[in-house]
């Protein structure tokens, strides 16, 4: 695209952004937190689409450090809109959206990788390269950030064990069943121990019992500090979590409430309450009980 027709759309979207923002209604700032600042700040974060149709309209909310958190709400609600806004793949037309306490927007375009590497994503359909193995696939993550031939071959065989696939390191992804294919698409977010790890719609294709077993994992991951944020359309699943549940409706943040209770569990406590809850066997799970 010619640059004089990207300004003129840059300056269409910042138009409609505060043509959008005068009409909708003032939400309040979010509280204030002492020590580090929260992981995820959005501030009146207003995506505008071409055309005017909003994705997002006006979202305030924090996420602090270390929290477990789902975002719900019905098909083109805003919930993969607000994931691509966080990873900087989309901009929005108004508003504050912070990482870590860093504004993403006032970023050099050029610096958008490095913040990616500090957010690991998990796609819904999963993203794997097909012509390499399961270890190729996690392995890849660290070769393209420089990462030494000494730390991959140390980092990648200690996540999978993690996630359980250490028996699978030279199957292809097309060898794997959906759950197994799900583990590596985490193993090969969190091989760089991001301190936020996003994921949408992680369990949307699988079984109850898989789904359990790739919750407890995401659970796992959390316990060891990385903040962790959920799309989902599984609404007994959330129910079940006892954790924060941030709720969409056309763009517009409706709930916000975060579920007490259960909190110190430890992973094989919350998979077996999950699977009690649930109505499921006693199956699958991940290594390790921390």
């Amino acid at each position: 695209m010619p640059l004089l027709n990207r300004r003129r759309s840059a300056a269409k979207r910042a138009r409609e952004g505060r043509e959008h923002r005068r009409r909708a209604p003032r939400r309040p700032r979010p509280r204030a937190q002492s020590g580090q600042p929260p992981i995820i700040s959005v501030e009146d974060g207003t995506v505008v689409y071409p055309g005017g149709h909003v994705g997002l309209d006006r979202i305030t909310l924090e996420i602090g450090r270390g929290e477990f958190a789902f975002v719900v709400g019905p098909t083109g609600c805003g919930k993969s809109t607000l994931i691509k806004m966080l990873i900087r793949e989309i901009e929005p037309a108004a508003g504050r959206v912070q990482i870590a306490g860093k504004d993403i927007n006032e970023l050099d375009h050029n610096r958008t990788p490095y913040l990616r590497r500090r957010i690991g994503t998990v796609f819904q359909d999963f993203k794997l390269l097909p012509n390499r193995t399961v270890y190729d696939n996690v392995a890849y993550a660290l070769q393209v950030i420089g990462e030494p031939r000494s730390q991959i071959r140390r980092k990648t065989p200690e996540i999978l064990r993690l996630v359980g696939l250490q028996a699978k390191i030279h199957n292809y992804p097309d060898e794997l069943s959906g759950g197994e294919q799900q583990r590596v698409a985490i193993a090969r977010a969190f091989v760089n121990h991001p301190p936020l790890l996003l994921a949408d719609e992680p369990t949307g294709n699988l079984d109850p019992i898989t789904s359990i077993g790739i919750m407890q994992l995401l659970y796992r991951i959390n316990r060891t500090g990385t903040t962790v944020l959920v799309v989902t359309h599984d609404r007994d699943m959330v129910d079940k979590m006892r954790r924060r549940v941030i709720a969409l409706e056309e763009g517009r943040l409706v709930r916000d409430e975060d579920a007490s209770g259960y909190h110190d569990e430890s992973t094989r406590e919350f998979a077996a309450r999950m699977r009690a809850e649930m109505g499921v066997g006693d199956e699958g799970g991940t290594n390790g009980d921390h």
